[in-house]
């Protein structure tokens, strides 16, 4: 799987060294954030030195990921239980797509190695449920940029004319019924 190269830290001199390392163009994201707020760019090295100290004195984590030069747009695949259910594309004037943010949804078929990233970078996260964010940059290449857990599908829905909501319901009513099989190791009992 093809993600954009990724720096986490806490300190503001290993957040500026990761600036420099992935070429001073980052998205610095909100480690638990929901539909891209919260989510900058920075190509601004006072503006990063700034950012990274105030993230360093609030004892926040620092998120940097590459900048991947895009079409301005990218796509949501929405997986439940090994399988595709529902996608679109989003569509935006800048570089954040987020429907939230001003994004369009699009209707969007998907193809099969757009449906084999989604599947397995849900299978890498151990999803059963995920939103998988899929980027194509200007190079043709495309890229993971998040798998979401706990992904909204309202705009989903209203743009592909799948009730997600119902799919999630039916995945989670089959789930009651299967018996549920633990695979981890038991330890034997301990005799002291």
């Amino acid at each position: 799987l093809n993600v954009p190269p990724t720096i986490v830290c806490q300190r503001h001199a290993d957040a500026r060294t990761a600036f420099d390392q992935l070429g001073g163009d980052v998205i610095l994201k909100p480690l638990f954030g929901s539909e891209g707020f919260g989510m900058t760019r920075i190509t601004d090295a006072a503006l990063a030195d700034r950012a990274f100290a105030q993230l360093e004195r609030q004892g926040s984590v620092i998120y940097l990921q590459q900048f991947v030069p895009h079409h301005r747009r990218d796509y949501r695949l929405f997986v439940i239980n090994d399988r595709v259910v529902a996608s679109m594309q989003r569509v935006n004037d800048g570089w954040l797509t987020n429907v939230a943010r001003g994004g369009r949804a699009i209707r969007f078929e998907t193809d099969a190695d757009m449906i084999d990233i989604a599947l397995r970078s849900a299978a890498a996260c151990d999803c059963l449920v995920a939103g998988v964010d899929v980027l194509i940059g200007a190079d043709g290449k495309r890229s993971v940029l998040e798998v979401n857990a706990v992904p909204g599908w309202k705009a989903l829905s209203a743009t592909s004319g799948i009730d997600v909501a119902s799919a999630l319901i039916d995945f989670m009513e089959s789930r009651l019924h299967s018996p549920i099989v633990d695979s981890s190791p038991v330890a034997p009992p301990s005799r002291a």
